[in-house]
Order: structure tokens, then sequence, then C-alpha cells
């Protein structure tokens, strides 16, 4: 469900800030691993650079098709996000997709129904007595491409905002106390969505061509702390 994770050798390559900004890049030469080459056969580097500049923090990754193949992109984040000024049954969150990707046992089955059947209110939905861990797509985008998830208590509020190349959000928030977080999950394709574009069951995996780079990014846009 989580496809390959492994403990990461990354390289700081650079550090650097001025006068807007501050910044860290670290680079993943997947390439020179065996047993990952193993798992994943595509010759690639991954580099992530942290930037943070006017209190809003951008992750943005970069994946270099070093191999002879077009090499798919599946490539997802799991950040966990929290409000502290209410408590968590008076949370409200919006979640920009109109559709939802039916599962089983959390693996898309390739299905999708309106939104609306999973959350009536996806604009401003309060977290009481729900549970999520679902996943969903057709992001609702504004006029630079860019789609918007948020969590918020009574004034602080965290806006996540995905960039065009990530088609799906994965939205995690488990039942039960001392769960206070809830998950907005970039997703350049959903869960499982190499096995089922192979299947003819998902039309929107992305692929790099050899020599050839992907590029996105994502921001966490805190206010009202």
């Amino acid at each position: 469900m989580h496809g390959f994770l492994a403990t990461a050798p990354w390289e700081v390559v650079e550090v650097k800030a001025d006068q807007e900004a501050a910044w860290v890049t670290s680079r993943l030469e997947v390439y020179r691993q065996p047993d990952w080459m193993a798992q994943f056969p595509f010759a690639h580097t991954i580099e992530m650079t942290y930037r943070l500049k006017d209190g809003t923090l951008e992750v943005a990754v970069k994946l270099n098709n070093l191999s002879a193949a077009p090499m798919p992109v599946a490539i997802g984040f799991h950040p966990y996000f929290q409000v502290n000024d209410a408590p968590r049954d008076d949370w409200t969150f919006s979640v920009g997709a109109k559709t939802h990707w039916i599962a089983r046992q959390n693996i898309p089955t390739g299905e999708t129904e309106p939104i609306e059947k999973m959350i009536p209110s996806p604009m401003g939905a309060s977290l009481r007595g729900m549970k999520l861990d679902d996943v969903f797509g057709d992001l609702i985008r504004d006029t630079s491409g860019k789609a918007t998830m948020w969590v918020q208590g009574k004034s602080e509020k965290v806006e996540v905002v995905f960039g065009p190349k990530y088609h799906a959000a994965v939205v995690w928030f488990p039942a039960g106390p001392r769960q206070d977080f809830i998950c907005f999950e970039p997703m350049a394709g959903i869960t499982d969505s190499m096995n089922l574009a192979q299947k003819g069951l998902y039309k929107d995996l992305q692929y790099i061509t050899p020599g050839q780079s992907w590029q996105e990014s994502f921001w966490i846009k805190p206010s009202g702390f």
C-alpha cells in the first residue's frame, strides 16, 4: 500500500539563504543501490528541496530518469498536520477533489464515485465522528493548476497546496483518542497506480522519458497561529 520504502543515504548538496528565503537540497542516487534497483528497475536520482519563504514551506522534488526506458512516476508524501486551538472533534477540513476512488483493503479497485458519497460537504466538513483513509482524484484546480486541502480549528489553519502534477490525494485520520492529526498526502498517482495502469484501470499514470526529469512541488501554509 505504501510502495517501496527504505532507509535512504541522502546527500546534502546545497544549503543556502538569501534576503527572501532559506533552503536545503539533498539527493538520493537510487541507481547506486543494487537492492533498490531489483525492486524498481529504473536508474534514477531524486532531488528534494525544502524552501521556507514568507512563512510558507515549499517541498520540491525532481526525478531524473537515467535509464533507457520510460520511467513511471508514482511518488507520494505522507505529512501529518495539526491545529492546537480546538479539540480535534471541532476541527473542520476541506478536500479539493471531485471523486473518491473505491477501495478494497485500502487498495483502489479502479472504480470511482462522487466525493459526496464519502464526504457530504467536502469543502468544509467536520472531523467529528469521522475517520478516513481514502484516495481522492479529479482535484479542483485554480487558474495556476494548483489544488488546496485545509484543516482549521478556531483560528489556526493549515493549507496544503498541490502542484499540477500531483493528480491525487490520500486523506487519513483515524478514529479514537490521541489521534489529533490529519494527513493530506500529495500523490503523483493513486495508490497501486502502476499495477492498475497495467490492468487498464488507471489512465493517468505519468512517465519520464529517458534522460529527462519530472519536477513538482507542494506547499504548506499555516495561518492564525
